[in-house]
């Protein structure tokens, strides 16, 4: 394995960690009653007006949107990971990768009539500090669509300070399995509901990336990129997350530090990803499985794994995002209590389990009321990883 270069800070940072993985560990040991929750599925084929429908008809299934809403402000994390001209052959990021803008827009509908006073469409979009309408514009979306789509619509690119004046600090719940603590945007606390829109999708990384591991993109590069300075944020966010999964380096001195040491990306980014969700909770989790594709969370990521379309043509949703992750799973044809060395975890450690054992949800399929169609009807199997590999 290839050593990297680190300055003396980071190395002095990389050592503390050992201690702290002592920390990390015993909540592990103990695994701390999870909640059970409901999983609405709907079969919808295409993104045409049937979306609305479906959505709404799975909102009510789980109990209706408006006692969760009404009156309140309510932040949607998409998912549109990566640059807008990274394609899978030449078709549209919305067929592939992306959350789909039909579905984007009928949820801002849908929540805007359950009473939500203001919306906020929020991703870490990859071109500094522009707004996040101006990434959608790139990719051939129309910002409009969504603002019109109910009262009060507001858009903002997390991947920096933004619109805020300080980032905001979430704390891992019993000291964290990563980090202790995350910097994030302010538009995550300035919030009442937080909603996480994601695609079904697999992750060369992490195994599955669905509603827990689209809130690892809520991490503001400024802070957790390798280009980021040594004591505070950058002004302009550059690069990547990769220290996130790699520990190349930690986090500007201003920002909670890790607890836990470790260079394997599979170690790290499940336990990055559940530490998210258990300090910034998911009230609704929203899952586009309408059309997507196999081998990873972007097009051609790995050279000998094997990225195709498909179109497994159905929708979840749930209150409670590792439930709602465990039944996705499912549907995916893929096993949600597996562990790291069984599919879809062959070379990582999984995050429903990580996220279970901090009390965030259950995985268990026998403690979860599915409602709708039946995952059986529902599900499209997804190929292994010793399948995607060429």
């Amino acid at each position: 394995m290839m050593k990297l270069r680190c300055s003396r800070r980071e190395f002095l940072g990389i050592a503390g960690m050992a201690a702290g993985a002592a920390i990390a560990q015993p909540a592990l040991a103990s695994i701390i009653p999870a909640p059970s929750s409901r999983v609405a599925i709907g079969i919808c084929p295409e993104y045409d007006r049937r979306v609305s429908d479906i959505l709404s008809a799975m909102f009510d299934q789980l109990g209706g949107l408006e006692k969760l809403v009404r009156g309140k402000t309510v932040a949607i994390k998409l998912n549109m990971t990566g640059p807008a001209s990274d394609k899978l052959n030449e078709m549209p990021n919305q067929l592939t990768h992306w959350v789909h803008p039909r579905v984007i827009g009928s949820l801002v509908s849908l929540l805007g009539n359950a009473g939500a006073q203001r919306i906020r469409l929020l991703e870490s979009a990859p071109i500094g500090t522009k707004p996040l309408e101006e990434f959608m514009l790139s990719a051939g979306w129309q910002p409009k669509d969504f603002s019109s789509a109910a009262a009060r619509v507001e858009f903002e690119n997390t991947n920096f300070l933004g619109n805020g004046k300080t980032y905001a600090r979430f704390m891992v719940p019993g000291g964290g399995l990563m980090y202790a603590g995350y910097d994030l945007n302010h538009s995550y606390r300035d919030t009442d509901v937080f909603v996480s829109l994601a695609k079904l999708k697999e992750h060369r990384t992490a195994g599955i990336t669905l509603s827990m591991k689209n809130c690892f993109g809520i991490t503001p590069c400024t802070i957790y990129s390798r280009q980021a300075p040594e004591d505070e944020p950058s002004l302009i966010p550059m690069g990547y997350r990769e220290p996130m999964h790699s520990g190349s380096r930690v986090p500007p001195r201003s920002a909670p530090q890790p607890v836990a040491e470790s260079s394997d990306p599979g170690f790290r980014v499940p336990r990055v990803t559940a530490d998210l969700v258990a300090a910034r909770p998911i009230h609704l989790a929203v899952i586009d499985g309408i059309f997507t594709m196999t081998g990873g969370e972007l097009p051609n990521q790995e050279r000998n794994w094997i990225h195709r379309p498909v179109h497994p043509g159905v929708l979840i949703a749930g209150m409670n995002c590792v439930s709602t992750d465990a039944v996705a799973t499912a549907v995916m044809g893929l096993n949600p209590m597996a562990d790291r060395g069984a599919p879809p975890f062959e070379t990582c450690d999984s995050t429903l389990r990580l996220a279970e054992h901090l009390g965030v949800g259950t995985r268990d399929l026998s403690r979860i009321k599915v409602v709708g169609t039946p995952i059986a009807k529902a599900r499209f199997r997804f190929p292994t990883l010793t399948q995607l590999t060429t």
